[in-house]
């Protein structure tokens, strides 16, 4: 019993009420995880994400703008003053937003939550010796928290660090992130070694994932991950880390998938017989495409986005500059790219306008982040794309064009009118249109767009409209400081050895 209370203990820095579950479970003489089952138990409560609060950081992006604090009969609306000042510092790029003169809005401090959730892969992957059950449930195990810790620590060098192959950045002497590799208690700070070893670690956890995975794993739900979906991560990754040499891995991660799975969900079969349209949320996990779910439900994340009040404008919303992406039918008969009445939840306010995600549904029990079909599609139409302009090789040109065509013939109203494909034959254009493919593909739904902009080298300009009404713009040049976010003040509190982004 002593081993599994220290087991405990080292757990709680991770997730508070994990040892109450296992005490409420086992008798006085068998208070410790003594099987694969229970370290299994644990895993998916303390290692997955689920709950977890994650930013999307999507006000940093140009999908959303600010609208102000809306007056209604000559008084602010009071539940709309949090949500608003919650994303006041992001919205404005103020290098402070994490800094102690602020607060950090919940889900915003993604440094705290992925480094709990690492220490809890990293405790159980420590522990796995000390109890029973065979190699394949071992490895399965392993293969897993592998899995979650390269998921984690992408996110945080994604967030907390300049990209990787950033204008003027060189990952041998650019800083990376701290790499915890191990439930063994130290003392004193960590330090962040460079950008490469942090990427180079997070490359091999991945790829030993995978082979795990692949050989003793086959997940039960789309709530677990196993190769199908490690291979996903592994197409983020290299068009992410975007070396030249990362293109052919992209694509050959991305064939990976799409060997095992690659129906996409037509749209259109989400009309009734009746002619309505159900808006049940992408993420469902009843829906073919999807790889994994994890997180919250959007729905009920009120950060930025309040419960409406009729006639009065909420704070943020999907900006012009998204809306006005979505090609729109002429009518009933015809919605056009369905993604525009699927994707969003809508307010009315002298008309009708996008308001934040709809890619769950309000009384769905998953959330809107994880690996949908389409990500991998799009990730593997960038890399042919590149390749083509390259080396003028008209196969991957034709191979990115069917890709393209396939996603988008799966979005578009064909209930009364064919899809159209597109046939691009320059480089630069298709490109082009292919950036704004994937923004329309993939908006508001796990902090792509945010880092699309930073290895695109992009720029936003926001438009922030103050509580009484007046507008100041806000401008993140390309290439900025801010490409990594600062790291919060309760961090650095914590690690002495912790440098600060420069900003």
């Amino acid at each position: 019993m002593r081993r599994f209370i220290i087991f405990c203990l080292i757990l709680s820095t991770t997730v508070l009420g994990s040892c109450k579950k296992f005490l409420a479970e086992y008798s006085q003489d068998e208070m410790r995880p003594g099987s694969t089952e229970d370290l299994t138990a644990l895993m998916n409560g303390d290692a997955y994400p689920y709950n977890a609060p994650i930013d999307n950081f999507d006000l940093l992006t140009d999908d959303v703008q600010s609208n102000g604090l809306a007056v209604v009969n000559n008084a602010q609306v009071s539940s709309y003053v949090t949500p608003y000042m919650n994303g006041t510092a992001i919205f404005k790029f103020d290098p402070t937003m994490f800094d102690s003169n602020n607060t950090i809005p919940p889900g915003a401090n993604l440094y705290q939550t992925c480094y709990s959730k690492i220490k809890g892969c990293n405790v159980i992957m420590d522990y796995l010796p000390n109890v029973a059950g065979t190699e394949q449930a071992k490895n399965a195990i392993v293969g897993q928290c592998l899995f979650l810790r390269a998921y984690y620590y992408l996110k945080l060098v994604t967030t907390y660090c300049q990209p990787y192959s950033g204008l003027g950045v060189n990952p041998e002497t650019s800083l990376g992130l701290p790499l915890v590799l191990s439930s063994e208690v130290r003392d004193g700070g960590l330090s962040r070694p460079t950008l490469k070893q942090t990427y180079d670690q997070i490359e091999k956890d991945l790829l030993q994932a995978t082979s795990l995975l692949k050989a003793n794993y086959v997940p039960s739900s789309p709530y677990r991950v196993g190769a199908t979906v490690a291979n996903a991560l592994l197409s983020r990754f290299y068009l992410y880390r975007g070396l030249d040499s990362d293109g052919d891995k992209v694509i050959s991660s991305a064939n990976a998938v799409l060997a095992e799975r690659n129906t996409l969900t037509a749209l259109s079969t989400f009309f009734t017989p009746t002619g309505a349209f159900s808006r049940t949320g992408i993420f469902d996990p009843g829906n073919t495409e999807v790889l994994w779910i994890y997180g919250s439900n959007l729905q009920n994340d009120r950060t930025y986005f309040p419960a409406l009040l009729t006639g009065a404008t909420p704070p943020y919303t999907v900006s012009t500059s998204l809306s006005t992406l979505y090609e729109q039918g002429p009518g009933t008969t015809n919605y056009g790219d369905l993604r525009y009445q699927m994707y969003f939840n809508t307010y009315t306010n002298g008309g009708t306008f996008l308001y934040f995600t709809a890619k769950s549904t309000q009384n769905s029990v998953s959330g809107t982040r994880g690996f949908r079909l389409s990500e991998v599609y799009l990730n593997r139409t960038e890399a042919l794309i590149n390749r083509f302009i390259k080396s003028g090789n008209t196969a991957d040109r034709t191979q990115a064009l069917a890709d393209l065509n396939y996603l988008r013939s799966n979005r578009y109203d064909t209930r009364n009118t064919a899809y159209s494909p597109i046939a691009i034959t320059d480089g630069a254009a298709l490109y082009t249109f292919y950036q704004q493919e994937r923004r329309r593909e993939l908006a508001l739904e796990d902090g792509h767009r945010w880092q699309d902009i930073k290895r695109w080298r992009q720029s936003v300009t926001h438009v922030y409209k103050s509580a009484d009404g007046a507008s100041t713009t806000y401008t993140l040049p390309e290439n900025s400081l801010l490409y990594a976010l600062p790291i919060p003040f309760t961090a650095l509190a914590t690690n002495v050895d912790l440098v600060q982004n420069p900003r």
